[in-house]
């Protein structure tokens, strides 16, 4: 096989691959045989069609796949020979002129770039960190004291305020007409819990029952109801019951109603904070990896394969279009989403993606079994049967496969940080757990 290596544009190649009609032919013909043992046609015995009836029924498509899979061999030998790191799938054509007896193709493809990246000991990251203290403990427990709280009718004469569950009728109007959404009756919500829109609840704050109110409300530009976000509506409400909350006492009962057994008060508190404490360290390990791959991507130097761009983008878009399913949008599997919205996002998980295989290469910073097994074992913690959780992720190649992701991203993390000129930076538990 004669291979010929052309340099097209940065990281564009092209290979000619040359291939022997007479071994093609050969491959046709074995094919043919063995399926004329198998095949069933009407009017004959299995195993008893004419080689020649089997050809003239069969012979294009079986002489498609073997050319496709000579080639392919061709081409992965060509390769290899060549020492080239291809970089998504090759474009195949054929090509005129070839010698006789043989038949050529031109294989364009693309390799993998050569990734530069700067001396990292220039590179300046921020580091976050955070503890948990007996204040975020206190939140949480308020948090469980609310989601088992209790509401019992307000005295007669009472008005609302912040923590009640009142109980309304509304109607809106834009420009005197009534609007989609806009109507509710015996409708319920908690007052300053942001159930509602702030003008909204801030009428109801201070009503009493039987009280009428005609107030305007400006809705949001980004309001998720598009044919009324960034117009102005008069609504009329009515409060027809207000309910106070009853939430209940940090006592032995709450803590057994959590189906915590033994410890008491103190064993709750002591269970919160381990609970916060893996949360907060996931989150810090997110945000300083954030900020390590920002510095990584700014330190870069690479060309990208578009061939592995537009593959993102189609991971993206399908993505995409799945979510759309999810809300119920109707033939979200159609909806024509411009390449261009997802580009940006495609073009950074690519570069990111090579940087960081660059680094786990170079530095040798794959994940070890034992650090996939402590990942396994921390992320099981948090469940009541936790041994039960180990079996599942190991019983899953892909889930296991995303562990040792994370763990690789963590060991990336951690070297650079070890090279970089780090800064660290307290944050509020407060503002750790307020982000996305």
């Amino acid at each position: 096989m004669a291979v010929t290596v052309e340099t097209l544009e940065k990281l564009e190649r092209k290979i000619t691959l040359s291939l022997p009609v007479a071994g093609i032919q050969s491959e046709v013909d074995g094919r043919l045989k063995r399926l004329a043992r198998t095949v069933k046609m009407d009017g004959f015995r299995p195993g008893k069609v004419p080689l020649s009836v089997v050809a003239q029924r069969y012979g294009t498509s079986v002489h498609y796949e073997v050319l496709n899979d000579k080639v392919g061999e061709a081409f992965s030998q060509a390769a290899n020979e060549a020492k080239l790191r291809v970089a998504g799938q090759p474009r195949i054509s054929e090509k005129d002129g070839a010698p006789e007896g043989e038949v050529a193709f031109d294989a364009v493809f693309e390799v993998y770039p050569e990734v530069k990246i700067a001396d990292l000991a220039e590179a300046e990251i921020e580091k976050c960190s955070a503890d948990v203290d007996d204040a975020a403990i206190d939140r949480t427990l308020e948090i469980l004291r609310k989601q088992r709280r209790t509401f019992a009718q307000r005295a007669q004469g009472t008005a609302a305020e912040d923590g009640d569950r009142v109980t309304v009728d509304f109607e809106g109007k834009i420009d005197g007409e009534p609007f989609a959404g806009g109507k509710g009756e015996a409708f319920q919500f908690l007052v300053g819990e942001g159930q509602m829109l702030k003008e909204f609840e801030d009428a109801v704050r201070g009503m009493k029952v039987g009280e009428s109110k005609t107030f305007p409300l400006v809705f949001p530009e980004d309001y998720h109801g598009k044919d009324v976000a960034g117009k102005t509506a008069d609504f009329l409400v009515t409060v027809q019951d207000i309910e106070a909350a009853h939430l209940p006492e940090v006592d032995e009962q709450f803590v057994k109603s959590l189906g915590i057994a033994q410890g008491g008060v103190e064993g709750l508190r002591a269970d919160i904070r381990k609970n916060l404490e893996r949360e907060v360290k996931f989150r810090v390990q997110a945000r300083n990896k954030q900020a390590v791959m920002d510095a990584l991507i700014a330190k870069a130097e690479l060309d990208l394969p578009q061939s592995i761009v537009q593959a993102e983008i189609g991971r993206l878009l399908e993505g995409a279009r799945a979510d759309l399913k999810a809300r119920g949008i109707k033939d979200a599997d159609k909806a024509d989403i411009p390449e261009d919205v997802v580009r940006p996002q495609a073009e950074r998980r690519v570069r990111l993606g090579l940087v960081v295989a660059e680094l786990v290469r170079t530095h040798e910073l794959q994940a070890k079994p034992e650090q996939i097994k402590a990942r396994v074992q921390e992320l099981a913690s948090s469940y009541e049967q936790p041994e039960d959780v180990v079996k599942w992720y190991y019983g899953d190649r892909d889930r296991l496969a995303e562990v040792e992701a994370v763990v690789v991203e963590n060991n990336v993390t951690d070297f650079v940080l070890g090279k970089a000129k780090v800064t660290e930076k307290p944050v509020s538990f407060e503002e750790l757990m307020a982000q996305n």
